[in-house]
């Protein structure tokens, strides 16, 4: 255990003393005893005579020094240490592991009847002894040996240069990938498919040939993850001038699989979630998920692989980058208002709460014990945010020029996070010396704004002050350069221009001071003030807005993103007063005045369906919980009821119409039609809470053509608590049962009911015949969304669903510790909460402290949660 708990820091980062500049590895593959030949040529950076390599969880069954048998060496269950080196050699080595009992889905392990490898971030140590480092780049030729009926397929990195036929009907195939890159974006796949081809011209003209490997019987859910590759593949040259560099792209999907998708090179490995879909087993949802995670693993081919990561602290490089670039490859084909709210959901929702929790780090953290545990909102998507204020202050013209810059510069290396806003400052002349703090500050800023108009002078006040609260790893804070986009606008709605000390600016303010004030001149009128535009940065802000300057926002913002969030902010002081007002047991209140501004929302002849179904979505509880400390999971969810209940029987003639008038023929997955049955399903999702709610929704499911509409009536009946729902969730177990992905959607109900009871419910649905704890779709489906999604009985006072977390942490713990240290995070957050519910979670967290086999993974969050 102490060797488990050992910390990394940043400053600490050297460079390694030997290199490895090429690998040629030979997979002779078998359930239980593969055989790993790994060929090296290693050369001697420094003095050290020792070598140093990674291993663990494998079988060392010999070493070679220049084709000589090695005896100087010894082994740990972490490490092989060689001694007595030349300055340049070749080495040898052959391990062998066993993939089928390879729970973790690290390394090379079984998903189902085929070979897989997960080697980020520190999985390659599982395959051979290596230099498992992100900054050693090498060379890899790779032989993969196995059963030919069983494995027809054998893929690798590259492009494929040799194959042939072995004795006892086995074969092999030989990859050579002309690229160095680091031991995490190396992969293998071996088994049975039915696999979907096309080709993809480049703007130079060379031929890419695309293939896209599912599970037999799968083939007709492929064509829109192709459709979707080939469309991000066009985008990248178009938008950013980026070329792919292979004779052919691989994608595999795979059932057991920790995380969404994989980049390794030339041959992405994929959670059959982000790849499989037709109108009968996905949803709208699923279709726009594939979209953004096969462009997200296609872009990291620039943003990734050809310039990788120096060191693990650096992972917001190409994760925070390349999410960024994701997000704008969905903007631009699709909606980008729509985008731009979900994207920002999600920072104000879960990654603000990860924000205030013990595990709260910057985007590029200083310490570490599990890398593992860095894979986290924080760093990608607010790490996206980071990205997206660097191009708001240089504009897209600078930020390409910088992107191109950055590319010459590092292209075939391993950069670090200064590197990339070095080469941003240079290609634009914009000094981003303060801004660099947004790396290395952790924490969510809170931005408090007051305004003044002076009618005598005409000119409008806005003054700003900026905090951060101190967190368990930074309790200094600096003040930080935030771009504050802002906007002025006349009673009449047209906007104001902006003049400083006589001189026109932009409407990006370079916010840096701890207070500062702007004074805006020729102001003939008290304006109307839009305040973080775009949400221009990743902050907390607090204005007072009148009702009346939110409701005139709502309707003459020229911007889509801040009419939504005058909108939310309206519907924010609502819930804050309701809380208050259940909280001290008197009566809701939701003027009427404030039911017409959303009313007319809805009657709007000139908004996107997409942007109105936005406009009319509540905060989830989580979000709420954010605004709060101590956090009243039951208040919360009294008061987003009262509102749901109330805005559905004011509106209830003018949601039923729109319900019946948007109902569609055929299922089509452009971008109008999902935007036309978000807004359908949006309304009927207020009309479940009336009295004809029931029949509405029972209605819908039996007429639904496609998963959307199905999925969306089971969703209804399962909050509104139907009578209906319990039929319409034992009819669609029965003909779903046979496919996992679509049982997920299914069993996300499971742990989303909101009734009393779910925790038994829960516990009888993992005996389920499509339920496995060994399957990480299943477990975050059903586990996952109970834990995550169902505040009210997960955090129940009889401390019932801290108990079942902890006795699921306990078995995860010993099958998948990865997917164990993602689960536990909702209990990380317990000082949120009020007295008798913290004691009662740290309680089992002392629990699972004290664990004798606790792994890493766990055992960094729980120490920092309890230390907290």
């Amino acid at each position: 255990m102490s060797q488990q708990l050992q910390a990394k820091y940043r400053k600490d980062y050297t460079s390694p003393e030997f290199m490895i500049t090429d690998i040629d590895l030979t997979f002779d593959l078998l359930d239980e005893d593969t055989k790993i030949t790994a060929i090296s040529k290693v050369v001697k950076q420094g003095t050290n005579s020792t070598l140093s390599l990674d291993g663990e969880h494998m079988e060392l069954l010999s070493v070679h020094i220049n084709e000589e048998q090695w005896s100087e060496y010894e082994v740990t269950p972490s490490h092989l240490y060689i001694h007595g080196l030349p300055e340049q050699f070749e080495l040898q080595i052959v391990t062998k592991v066993n993939p089928s009992k390879n729970t973790a889905l690290e390394g090379l392990y079984k998903s189902g009847g085929a070979f897989c490898t997960q080697c980020e971030a520190e999985g390659f140590r599982r395959i051979t002894y290596f230099l498992d480092r992100p900054d050693v780049l090498a060379k890899y030729t790779t032989t993969v040996i196995a059963d030919k009926a069983e494995n027809p397929y054998l893929l690798s990195n590259g492009n494929r240069i040799d194959s042939g036929e072995l004795e006892g009907g086995r074969h092999w195939v030989k990859w050579m990938d002309p690229h160095p890159k680091p031991s995490y974006l190396f992969a293998v796949v071996a088994g049975q498919f039915d696999v979907l081809r096309d080709q993809f011209v480049t703007k130079s003209g060379r031929t890419v040939d695309l293939e896209i490997f599912v599970d037999q019987g799968n083939l007709d859910r492929a064509p829109h993850a192709m459709s979707s590759l080939i469309n991000a593949m066009t985008w990248d040259e178009e938008r950013f001038g980026f070329e792919y560099d292979l004779d052919i792209y691989m994608v595999v999907a795979v059932d057991f699989f920790n995380m969404g998708a994989m980049e390794n090179k030339g041959l992405n490995i994929f959670n059959s979630k982000y790849v499989l879909a037709n109108d009968q087993t996905a949803t709208d949802t699923d279709y726009l998920g594939i979209e953004a995670v096969i462009g997200h693993e296609y872009f990291h081919n620039w943003t990734g692989n050809r310039i990788t990561c120096r060191d693990w602290f650096q992972l917001s490089l190409k994760e925070g980058l390349t999410v960024f670039r994701d997000q704008e490859f969905s903007s631009d084909l699709g909606s980008r208002a729509v985008n731009r709210i979900n994207n920002v959901r999600i920072i104000r929702g879960p990654q603000f709460s990860e924000d205030a929790s013990p595990m709260s780090h910057p985007i590029r953290p200083e310490k570490v014990i599990e890398m593992n545990n860095f894979y986290t909102l924080t760093v990608y998507e607010k790490g996206s945010e980071v990205i997206r204020m660097i191009h708001t202050l240089l504009g897209e013209e600078n930020f390409q020029k910088g992107m191109q810059l950055y590319v010459e510069r590092h292209d075939g290396t391993a950069a670090t996070c200064d590197d990339f806003v070095v080469a941003m400052e240079d290609a634009s002349e914009v000094d981003l010396t303060q801004f660099r703090l947004w790396y290395s500050q952790s924490g969510t800023p809170l931005v408090k704004a007051k305004t003044e108009y002076n009618q005598s002078d005409n000119t409008f006040i806005l003054e700003l002050e900026q905090t951060t609260e101190p967190t368990l790893d930074q309790p200094e804070k600096q003040a930080l350069h935030i771009p504050m986009n802002v906007e002025l606008y006349s009673k009449s709605g047209s906007v104001l221009p902006l003049i400083i000390d006589g001189e026109s600016i932009d409407s990006v303010l370079d916010f840096k001071q701890e207070s500062q004030r702007f004074i805006f001149e020729n102001i003939n009128e008290e304006p109307v003030i839009s305040l973080l535009r775009e949400f221009s940065a990743p902050v907390k802000l607090e204005y007072d807005y009148s009702d009346s300057d939110l409701m005139f926002l709502m309707v003459n913002a020229k911007n889509e993103f801040a009419r939504w969030d005058a909108g939310q902010n309206l519907i924010a002081k609502y819930l804050r007063r309701n809380i208050t007002l259940y909280q001290a047991n008197q009566d809701f209140v939701l003027p009427e005045n404030v039911l017409d501004a959303f009313k007319g929302i809805l009657l709007s002849e000139v908004l996107e369906p997409a942007f109105i179904a936005e406009m009319l979505t509540l905060p989830s509880q989580n979000e709420v919980a954010g605004w709060f400390k101590p956090v009243d999971v039951d208040a919360i969810a009294e008061a987003l009821g009262f509102m749901k209940k109330t805005i559905a029987a004011e509106l209830s003639d003018e949601l039923t119409a729109m319900y019946h008038t948007l109902k569609q023929e055929n299922y089509s997955v452009d971008h109008p039609s999902i935007g036309q049955r978000s807004l359908r399903n949006i309304c009927l999702s207020y009309l479940a809470t009336t009295e004809n709610g029931d029949a509405l929704v029972v209605s819908q499911y039996q007429s639904a053509t496609n998963m959307t509409d199905t999925i969306a009536a089971m969703n209804s009946a399962n909050q509104a608590q139907l009578s209906c729902r319990e039929k319409l969730m034992s009819t669609f177990s029965e003909k779903w049962t046979h496919d996992g992905l679509v049982m997920d959607k299914w069993f996300m109900l499971q742990g989303t009911n909101p009734a009393k009871d779910v925790l038994s419910v829960i516990k009888e649905t993992m005996s389920h015949s499509a339920f496995s704890l060994k399957n990480p779709n299943r477990t975050r489906s059903l586990i996952g969304a109970f834990f995550n999604q169902n505040p009210v009985n997960f955090h129940s006072i009889d401390g019932s669903g801290y108990q079942f977390a902890s006795e699921i942490l306990v078995t995860l713990n010993e099958s998948n510790p990865q997917i164990a240290s993602r689960m536990i995070d909702p209990l990380l957050k317990y000082r949120q909460f009020d007295e008798t519910r913290q004691n009662l979670i740290r309680t089992e967290l002392e629990k699972l402290s004290k664990l004798d086999n606790l792994a890493k993974d766990l055992y960094e969050k729980i120490a920092k949660a309890l230390e907290a």
